[in-house]
């Protein structure tokens, strides 16, 4: 598989605060990662650099095979589709506007810009993938916060991306919002198998059973990172999180709760 991003011995400081030391990470097509790591771990962060959204203070970022610091990081964005479920977005624009603003890489359309017949043959068969086909004409105003997440990851992939991040997209969601985004990622994947994904969060409940690899993070450092059946125990989850934790997985999605202490 070839590769689609690769980190190594990455430091990000901010205000003479260290965020990331030492993070090493290679991405290849096809696979799923997540991060995990209690709040301020540095996920978020670490998603913005692979991004090409913030520059490492030290080390190497290659994504796609283009090193930042030495291309057009607007160009570069373009081949990348980033989910974030706090989308700025208060016009109430159609679904479908919505996801072909991810063409434009803008928050809404353009003036003057018609998206090509193509292009909205593309449009409709992602609002379809994601699950969205009875909602193509509704308003963002009135979607649900699953609805949203969905339409956004459908204008992430506009551009047809290699990569996927995607920053806590359950985040706000009830448990059949959560649901259907997590199937809605399952069938994107049967759809596009050489897609790359990246996952933030820090709940495992909210990890799609084809979740292929993982990383952990604590206080900025790499506690442990391989593949997910290796890496999501309940010993190095405990760790990471400085709880004593039992891990269950049943038909491939992870359950976890407070080990008691005898």
């Amino acid at each position: 598989m070839s590769e689609v991003l690769r980190a190594e011995d990455v430091h990000v400081v901010r205000d003479g605060r260290p965020l990331l030391q030492e993070v090493s990470l290679t991405v290849r097509s096809g696979e799923h990662w997540a991060l995990l790591g209690a709040n301020g771990a540095g996920k978020s962060t670490l998603l913005r650099l692979l991004g090409a959204l913030v520059h490492p203070t030290r080390g190497t970022v290659e994504v796609l095979g283009r090193r930042l610091g030495r291309v057009d990081l607007r160009e570069l964005r373009s081949f990348v589709g980033h989910v974030d479920p706090r989308h700025p977005l208060a016009e109430p624009l159609r679904v479908r506007d919505v996801v072909l603003t991810g063409l434009t890489n803008s928050v809404a359309p353009l003036p003057r810009w018609r998206a090509t017949p193509e292009q909205e043959e593309r449009a409709e068969r992602l609002i379809g993938t994601l699950g969205l086909d009875g909602l193509r004409e509704a308003r963002w105003t009135t979607l649900s916060q699953g609805q949203r997440g969905r339409t956004l990851i459908a204008r992430a992939l506009m551009p047809e991306p290699r990569l996927l991040l995607l920053d806590e997209p359950a985040t706000g969601l009830d448990l059949p919002g959560r649901e259907q985004l997590i199937a809605a990622l399952d069938d994107l994947r049967r759809a596009h198998p050489a897609l790359a994904t990246v996952l933030v969060t820090h709940h495992l409940e909210e990890l799609p059973a084809h979740t292929t690899h993982a990383m952990l993070l604590r206080e900025g450092r790499v506690l442990a990172q391989g593949p997910a059946a290796g890496v999501l125990t309940g010993d190095q989850v405990g760790k990471c999180f400085d709880l004593p934790l039992t891990l269950d997985r049943h038909d491939g999605r992870w359950s976890v709760r407070i080990r008691r202490r005898t």
